[in-house]
């Protein structure tokens, strides 16, 4: 019977083109109408007539009976409304007897077994698709000529709007519209809510017609009329406004709120070309204030928030409209509509679901809600900064808060979920909004030393927060006020006491998840343990400090936190000295033992703060380069301040070991240098002038109180260059400050060695008056002029390099090995005897000696391959062969000649087949030693030299092989064979493509020496090496076996 039903609502709905033509001359509106008429009257003769419809006329009169359906109204339109309405009731009944029946018709005994492939039964009213096409297209009639030509103007989208042919519709109704409007309304929503109770027919109703019947429902139920006038009684206007409740309760939220938006409306515009003069109002007051109560209702259920978002942001592409679209969403959020009944109920039901936005995990949509969930919290903060703190912010922040001591509930630990999710929601409010503005640093001040002593642990440990913490603290203080900034680094750092520090008896550790949670300390501990593990977590947190610094590459905070912690050391020294002076002045008889005890306590405090501005300078300048630590003129200036104010500083003293500070002498050295520098500059301007007038009054108390002259003199001339901008300008000014810093030199030096004989130091004053260069520019000393290279002979340099002072004799072995590498003709001429010289340095216990010697015979190696080669192999292989060699440090010797043999065969670079052969004899050798040094040595200088040598090494290949499979298999030192696996990573990382051509004999015997380590080796590292080896091979052979597609072009000339 529903193919019935389906069949007469099929044939009532025909298209317009099958009825018998019309006159061309008659309008669009009378063809309607007659073909609407002439569908109606053959589907009753069919179904007065037909069998087949029997039971279907029988079903639609006792439909037609129940409801309030007329026979005839005069009006065509209606009629067939009429119609098409009793044909679908007809068959919602139909469907549902058939649907209660089947639920409870028993199950027949042979499908209580089903097969796995057997399909459960369909129930009765499902219906197939071209049955929902012709029940979509009779919908539609009853919307179009039933519904929507009964809505006021303004109330729903007008048919004009929707389609041509819905113009069409809109003038013929209005043309002969009947008077009972509100009664033939409420009967065609009626029937289509009774459709709705029939789960499938409601799903056809809802898709398509939710805004229509929600907007018949409003205004049959709250449309404001006089009493006279109003076409429903009150029952039924209750009745509609019930209905209408029910209906928004049951469908989903965000189509609800979305089909509101639509009904409540916007501005008024123009109207389209073919519409009617009604089809462009706005909508009616009452109607938009009812859409914004029902919108606030949306909003104020448990889920109301991400259903709005849902409902405005769902389908989108990620577009510049769909931020807008956010912003929108973040506005409707944060303003409290007029219909709620207190600013404070709204804030607390609404924030909580905007925190849970910024948790969203859906991957469509968790982005955008993440966005709206920032927009509204940037905008809370700023609109409603009370409500925002107390119902947004402290929440969001809690779990760091019960870190810190100011919380009331800081004995309670912190888990890795929450612990995450807050570092998270941190990070999107604060990095991603990127809000500048001071309401959102005084929340996060709170919280950022909990925030720093997380980022600290992980830096210790693998977590994935790690990256968050640090993008948090570098957002903070990019963002800060300088002073503000500075600040909080010293707090950081421990040099002011923190205002809300973490609690002491509990800690961070390791989640299970990659994360970290807060958990209480074991206090089962020493007291040296926790001394030591206190220091311990002191130094690290400087250390992580500067390497977060460190990342603020564009920025001068770290500049002018140095800047301020060398400001502090000034203050510091001048503290220094009224202390001691006081403490010469102090009478201690008189005083009290708890005045005593004050005083020495001060004391001791004062003491530790020194020590940690010293350990903070320290690590900072360890840690930071010194284009970070001074970027601009600025803060040069500012450093050079501070030197020369703590230079001030000790002056007035006559005595005392301050007046002989090496230290202090180098660091007044290096300020006037910088100021020297600075002055030399081809054009300053009146800026860098006025900046550089800051040095005035030290220069002036300098050139008048310092002990030695050359200071006097220099900082006069650099007072009078700066007073005068430039005017007066000596020209040995950069050589005075050369020679202020050779005095600093020869002062320190006559310091140092002030229990030598007089002849000793004589001689290191004239030794250190030569300004140590480096060993790059060693062309320059040799060949540019006014360099020492120039002005001494060759033999000067050989004396000095026998010279028993170290400092003395380095420098002479760099500058030889200088004019080495610079082809000097007497460096040249007499390289025996400079051989000779370096192999005897070779042997000094000192390194700075020895590994000057050692880069010496390395560039005489690199000049003089053949016979500086051989002598270092012979002397590698039996030891020193000097007459005057120390036998008991044989070993030693052979160890850095391996050193330098291992320099030269880095530097022979195309000529290593040609002059390395003899070098890997030698060391083949070298691996059948009987110590276990001169062994791994050997190995490592042949893993060296095997990975330049290419295809010359193919016929070495095999007795490569052989020794490497065996140590790797035999040696019992680990060191060895680590060593061993090394050589093979080596040999192919060098190869690269060429390793299956030059190894093909033996790359298998690799493989398998490579996988018993792997599998059999007890050493770790070794292990380790030899993953790393495979990887290698690994790579190789891909390539060998998957080589890159190359689009070539190749030209072949034809015979």
């Amino acid at each position: 019977m529903t193919a019935a039903v389906v069949a007469a609502i099929a044939a009532l709905t025909r298209p317009v083109s099958d009825v018998s033509a019309h006159s061309p001359q008659s309008s669009q509106q009378d063809a309607l109408l007659s073909a609407l008429g002439a569908n109606r009257t053959l589907l009753l003769q069919q179904l007065d007539s037909e069998s087949s419809f029997e039971e279907v006329q029988k079903l639609r009169r006792e439909v037609k009976a129940a409801g309030c359906f007329c026979t005839d109204s005069g009006d065509t339109a209606w009629d067939f409304v009429q119609e098409c309405l009793l044909l679908l009731l007809t068959l919602k009944r139909h469907l549902s007897d058939e649907l209660q029946r089947f639920h409870q018709t028993p199950t027949p005994a042979a499908a209580k077994r089903p097969t796995p492939e057997s399909a459960p039964p369909l129930p009765p009213d499902v219906l197939s698709v071209a049955q929902e096409k012709i029940l979509e297209a009779a919908l539609q009639f009853v919307v179009c000529l039933g519904l929507c030509p009964y809505l006021v103007p303004g109330v729903g989208v007008p048919l004009g709007r929707r389609s041509a042919f819905g113009a069409v519709i809109e003038k013929l109704i209005g043309r002969g519209a009947a008077a009972a409007t509100g009664r033939r309304l409420l009967i065609t929503t009626n029937v289509l809510l009774e459709l709705t109770d029939l789960s499938s027919l409601a799903t056809l109703v809802f898709t398509r017609h939710l805004g229509d019947m929600m907007a018949a429902l409003c205004q049959l139920g709250y449309q404001p009329c006089q009493e006279e006038e109003r076409p429903l009684s009150a029952e039924e206007r209750q009745a509609c406004r019930q209905a209408l409740k029910t209906l928004l309760g049951k469908v989903y939220q965000p189509i609800v709120i979305r089909e509101l938006l639509i009904l409540q409306g916007g501005p008024k515009q123009a109207d389209p070309v073919g519409s009617s003069s009604g089809s462009s109002c706005r909508s009616p007051a009452w109607l938009r204030h009812l859409c914004g109560q029902l919108l606030s209702e949306r909003l104020m259920q448990p889920s109301g928030v991400q259903a709005v978002v849902r409902a405005i942001l769902e389908g989108g592409a990620g577009s510049e409209s769909d931020w807008r679209k956010c912003d929108a969403v973040a506005r409707i959020l944060v303003a409290c509509p007029q219909q709620s009944a207190s600013a404070e109920g709204y804030y607390r039901h609404v924030c909580p679901q905007i925190l849970r936005l910024l948790q969203f995990k859906d991957k469509l949509m968790g982005q955008q809600f993440q966005r709206v969930a920032i927009r509204a919290v940037l905008a809370m903060v700023q609109e409603r900064p009370s409500f925002a703190q107390q119902y947004l912010l402290w929440p969001l922040l809690a779990p760091l808060h019960r870190c810190t001591t100011s919380s009331g509930d800081s004995q309670t630990a912190v888990e890795e979920s929450e612990l995450t999710q807050c570092v998270e929601d941190v990070y999107k409010i604060w990095v991603v909004g990127n809000n500048s503005s001071s309401s959102f640093h005084k929340p996060l001040d709170s919280v950022l030393p909990v925030i720093f002593r997380l980022y600290c642990f992980t830096k210790k440990n693998v977590s994935h927060l790690r990256g968050p913490c640090q993008e948090i603290l570098l957002w903070y203080l990019s963002h800060s006020e300088t002073p503000a900034a500075l600040s909080t680094l010293r707090q950081l750092s421990g040099l002011e006491s923190e205002t809300n520090d973490v609690v002491a008896h509990f800690h961070f550790t390791m989640g299970d998840d990659g994360g970290v949670r807060w958990s209480p300390r074991e206090n089962c501990r020493d007291e040296d343990d926790e001394l030591y593990e206190k220091l311990s977590e002191e130094q690290w947190r400087l250390e992580c400090l500067m390497e977060l610094l460190a990342q603020a590459k564009d920025s001068e905070l770290p500049g002018d936190f140095f800047l301020d912690l060398l400001q502090e050391l000034t203050c510091w020294a001048a503290a220094a000295n009224e202390e001691a002076k006081d403490k010469e002045e102090l009478d201690v008889s008189a005083m009290t033992l708890l005045e005593v005890e004050r005083r020495l306590l001060g004391r001791a405090e004062g003491r530790a703060r020194t020590l940690a501005l010293l350990q903070a300078l320290a690590v900072m300048v360890a840690c930071l380069q010194h284009s970070q630590l001074l970027r601009n003129t600025t803060q040069v200036v500012d450093f050079v301040a501070s030197l020369l104010q703590r230079a001030c500083v000790g002056l007035g003293q006559t005595c005392g070991p301050r007046s002989e500070n090496a230290v202090e002498s180098r660091s007044l050295s290096m300020g006037m240098s910088l100021v020297a520098t600075l002055l030399s500059a081809p054009k300053l301007s009146a800026e860098d002038y006025s900046s550089l007038s800051r040095l005035l009054p030290s220069l002036e108390i300098l050139s008048q109180q310092h002990p030695e002259v050359i200071i006097q003199e220099l900082a006069s001339n650099l007072r009078a260059v700066i007073a005068t901008h430039g005017a007066y300008r000596p020209e040995n000014l950069a050589t005075s400050a050369a020679a202020a810093g050779r005095a600093s030199d020869i002062s320190e030096t006559t310091t140092e060695k002030r229990s030598e004989p007089r002849d000793s130091q004589e001689h290191s004053r004239t030794t250190t008056t030569f300004p140590v260069t480096s060993v790059g520019s060693g062309c320059r000393q040799t060949g540019g002029a006014g360099t020492p290279g120039t002005t001494r002979p060759l033999s000067d340099w050989l004396m000095e390099a026998c010279d028993p002072d170290v400092p003395t004799r380095a420098f002479a072995l760099r500058v030889l090995t200088q004019m080495l590498q610079c082809r000097d003709p007497e460096a040249v001429q007499a390289q025996d005897r400079v051989l000779k010289l370096f192999l005897e340095n070779l042997e000094h216990e000192d390194s700075f000696i020895y590994l000057s010697a050692i880069g010496g015979l390395a560039a005489l190696a690199d000049s003089f391959p053949d016979r500086i080669l051989e002598r270092l192999l012979k002397d590698f292989q039996h030891g020193p062969s000097l007459p005057s060699s120390n036998k008991e440090h044989s070993l030693e010797t052979r160890l850095k000649v391996g050193e330098v043999l291992m320099r030269a065969s880095r530097a022979m670079g195309e000529l290593t087949p040609h002059l390395g052969h003899p070098l890997v004899d030698v060391f083949l050798r070298g691996t059948r030693d009987s110590d276990q040094s001169v062994r791994a040595s050997s190995l490592s200088n042949l893993g060296e030299l095997c990975q330049r040598l290419d295809y010359s090494l193919g016929p070495l290949a095999q007795e490569l092989s052989s020794c490497l499979t065996a140590l790797i298999k035999t040696e019992k030192e680990a060191e060895v064979r680590r060593a061993a696996v090394h050589v093979i990573a080596l040999l192919l990382r060098g190869l690269g493509d060429k390793t299956t051509q030059v190894l093909r004999d033996v790359l298998l015997d690799l493989y398998r020496a490579l996988k018993w380590v792997v599998q059999s080796d007890p050493d770790e590292v070794a292990v380790l090496h030899a993953q790393l080896a495979l990887e290698e091979l690994d790579d190789v052979m891909r390539r060998f076996v998957f080589p890159k597609q190359k689009l070539e072009k190749k030209i072949v000339v034809l015979p």
